[in-house]
């Protein structure tokens, strides 16, 4: 698994990420993760079931993702990637330098591909231009495609130009044993309704909508309260919020939360409010519902393949005026005692089951490796299907790199040879698991 985005960081890559790597160790496959470095985390760690974690000391360039290097990586990856035997590398992230990259290393060295998206990302700015160019060339010679949502497929689709065929459906999950409601309603005040916000406080989360929101709702109903909990370039602006609409008293500003906790922010609402403005799944949102929260939320893309509708309450819109109209409707159910908390959290735990995610993405692997792998990654074919791309000078460029790419790639045969890099031992944890049973 490859990504810029891991432990410590919190977040829905991350999270995937982890669970799914740990489902498929309990599977009895072999599994690590490549990430950059998080401050002092460097080197080799290993988590839980033997999961081994390799913090590669790069240059982390903006909101955690490391510098573009095309080839800078391609030594420490292939180090990486013999030393652990990997036939298969999973990248995660398009805005991720390191999966894109790891892409166009394990293509180079043979190695089966996979990538799975987890965002939606527009056309008409520079920043989405050159990042679908860029996008294209690192999934030219994919082998698989997951994406977390319909709407993310076709997002991918049309972005990087791919066969639809080639692309999987797989949603995220949830361990809905961590996310369980409150057993008694008597745990909270009842005669106040609480409306609980946990996210990133950037623009495309809608925090704008929610500073015009709040305290709207709290104007017009007086046992209304809110509890915001996340941390951005946006905090301050809720700072002010609060500050000039006098809300102290009615809105609670958290910062950040460690996720372990997060449960127990939600259990103290009633209501969970999303007002994202792109969103290709919104695992938060199955988080909230199985701790028994009502959900408002917009209907930006695949939101509303996420949850059924007895458990959500949209706004047609991305507007505040949409949001009340929404809030208004879900206030009245709470009022009306229409919300059963039990049977969300049931429902949940039914649809959402990390094993069925490992399984269903191990069916993809399967698919991948049943295709000849002498014809799939035939370098002569994979420049071919580069040159194959539009775009007048991109396509040369495409094929540019992937020539300097194989020249390195013989360079290093020859300085540091497969055969002398040193094997890691496999964690076996099916052995593990019953050679414990039996000392038991």
């Amino acid at each position: 698994m490859v990504s810029d985005f891991f432990f410590p960081q919190l977040g829905g890559v991350e999270f995937h990420i982890y669970h799914l790597s740990q489902k498929l160790v309990e599977m009895g496959h072999n599994v690590c993760v490549i990430t950059h470095a998080y401050g002092d985390r460097t080197g080799v760690r290993y988590l839980s079931n033997g999961l081994k974690v390799y913090h590669v000391p790069y240059l982390v360039f903006y909101r955690q993702t490391t510098l573009p290097t095309v080839f800078g990586s391609f030594p420490i990856f292939r180090n990486i990637l013999l030393r652990e035997q990997v036939n298969m590398v999973h990248s995660h992230g398009s805005v991720s330098s390191f999966a894109l990259e790891a892409l166009l290393h394990a293509n180079t060295m043979g190695i089966r591909t996979i990538f799975t998206d987890h965002s939606l990302y527009g056309f008409d700015s520079l920043g989405s231009i050159l990042g679908n160019k860029v996008l294209r060339f690192s999934l030219c010679n994919i082998d698989a495609v997951i994406a977390v949502s319909h709407t993310c497929k076709e997002n991918m689709i049309l972005r990087a130009n791919l066969d639809p065929n080639n692309v999987s459906v797989i949603p995220n999950a949830v361990v809905s044993s961590s996310f369980k409601p409150k057993e008694s309603k008597s745990e909270k005040n009842s005669d106040r309704i609480v409306v609980v916000v946990i996210c990133r406080l950037f623009t495309n989360k809608g925090a704008e909508l929610l500073t015009n929101l709040i305290p709207k709702i709290c104007t017009n109903y007086d046992n209304v309260d809110f509890i915001v909990a996340g941390d951005g370039p946006k905090f301050v602006a809720f700072q002010q919020m609060i500050e000039n609409n006098r809300l102290q008293d009615r809105v609670e500003l958290l910062g950040p939360v460690r996720h372990e906790n997060v449960r127990d922010v939600m259990c103290r609402g009633d209501i969970y409010l999303h007002a994202s403005l792109t969103e290709a799944f919104g695992t938060v949102l199955v988080e909230a519902a199985s701790c028994g929260l009502l959900i408002v939320t917009t209907s930006v893309g695949g939101i509303p393949e996420v949850l059924p509708e007895d458990m959500t309450v949209y706004a047609e819109e991305t507007s505040v005026s949409s949001l009340i109209l929404a809030m208004n409707k879900a206030i009245y159910r709470i009022v009306n005692d229409e919300v059963d908390n039990l049977q969300f959290h049931e429902a949940v735990s039914q649809m959402y089951d990390w094993m069925n995610v490992a399984e269903r993405t191990v069916q993809v692997y399967d698919d991948v490796s049943a295709v000849s792998n002498s014809v799939k990654k035939n370098w002569v074919e994979m420049l071919k299907i580069f040159y194959k791309q539009e775009g007048g000078w991109a396509r040369l460029l495409y094929v540019l790199c992937a020539m300097v790419e194989y020249i390195l790639f013989y360079i290093l045969e020859i300085l540091y040879p497969a055969e002398n890099i040193d094997k890691a031992v496999k964690w076996n944890s099916r052995v593990c698991r019953n050679s414990i049973s039996n000392d038991y």
